[in-house]
């Protein structure tokens, strides 16, 4: 039964991705070029850090960039558009932003950052308000309604032996790959990476990276700390792909003293807090440790004594300058733009001060 059902949805968003494929006019453009950043797995692949990679690029080539993100998990969700940052200022808080959107306005000065459901009409608002010049598209790969002008897949080798869903973890089939412009292939040398790509029928491939930075305290002005090779530490975790995280911790050469595991997007509260230090306690761990979307989340609570610090993922692309300058390209040739509907204003709920 389970395979069959498998089929069937595989079989729905190909259906689908043919629909908007047969006429592009079925696709809202906006004014400037939009910069697809998706994947084909449901869970964490790094989307996050590489959208937030890919707008330091487009930062470092003079360009004004908005994030258009949906804002999954939000608790005080609202219809229009929540400005995260208006590229100035971050502008809403942990419960109308989410966690990822507000992370990134944190460490993305000069980016806006906007959330809502109408990717379209967040990037109007990006336009007319904040001067955008591009857009990147957060999760956008299935986002079809919205045209790209470059479509980016994150792929791994995991990919090649997974099914749709419900039989897997895949949100299409494997002949959905083909739509992309470039793979950025989670992979260790070259030569695999190449081979994935080959495999998914996308001729341009790049090398996604993957490191962790220096760990820094969740809580107050998040001052680096350095935790030493061998020191006992306790994870905490509420993301999509804990694995991956818990795999980083140990091979940084920590001793991995014990795990707590929430689900994605958990929203932590203080029984939480005093779970996790009793937890840490008894493992006798010298400081937990979690990631940085976690740390958005847990900030926001009352942590006392609890020596907790936020552990960063570095992303990168390599090669690095042929990637950039394959981009910047693709961007600067990418077909003239239907302007935006000229009765579309801003909406109202826009989370805005009065002086922006």
């Amino acid at each position: 039964m389970i395979d069959t059902l498998s089929a069937v949805y595989g079989a729905v968003a190909a259906r689908r991705r043919r629909w908007y494929a047969a006429d592009l006019w079925r696709q809202r453009r906006l004014a400037r070029p939009v910069v697809s950043v998706g994947n084909l797995r449901v869970g964490g692949s790094g989307k996050t850090p590489m959208v937030e990679y890919i707008a330091r690029v487009l930062l470092a080539h003079g360009e004004r960039p908005a994030i258009l993100t949906r804002g999954y998990a939000r608790r005080d969700a609202s219809d229009g558009v929540t400005v995260v940052s208006d590229g100035a200022a971050v502008r809403a808080d942990l419960p109308t932003a989410g966690d990822e959107p507000l992370m990134l306005a944190r460490t993305l000065p000069g980016v806006a950052v906007l959330v809502g459901a109408d990717r379209y009409l967040s990037g109007c608002l990006a336009e007319r308000r904040f001067g955008a010049t591009v857009h990147i598209l957060d999760d956008g790969f299935q986002h079809l309604e919205l045209a790209r002008d470059v479509d980016l897949l994150l792929a791994s080798e995991e990919d090649l032996e997974d099914r749709p869903m419900p039989a897997g973890r895949l949100r299409e089939g494997l002949a959905a790959a083909a739509a992309a412009d470039a793979a950025l292939v989670n992979a260790g040398y070259d030569a695999a990476a190449a081979r994935i790509g080959r495999a998914l029928g996308v001729p341009t491939v790049f090398r996604m990276t993957r490191a962790i930075g220096a760990p820094r305290m969740v809580a107050g002005a998040r001052d680096s700390v350095v935790v030493p090779p061998g020191a006992r530490v306790f994870v905490v975790t509420g993301i999509a792909r804990p694995d991956r995280f818990v795999t980083d911790i140990t091979s940084a050469g920590w001793d991995l003293a014990g795990v707590m595991e929430f689900r994605d997007h958990h929203r932590f509260g203080a029984r939480d807090v005093a779970r996790i230090r009793d937890a840490a306690r008894a493992a006798a761990s010298a400081i937990v440790l979690t990631t940085e979307k976690d740390a958005v989340r847990l900030a926001a609570c009352e942590l006392g004594d609890l020596p907790i610090a936020a552990v960063p993922l570095v992303i990168g692309v390599e090669p690095a300058d042929a990637f950039a300058t394959w981009l910047i390209a693709r961007l600067s040739s990418a077909t003239s733009h239907q302007p935006p509907a000229t009765d579309l204003q801003p909406p109202a709920t826009s989370h805005l001060s009065p002086s922006s």
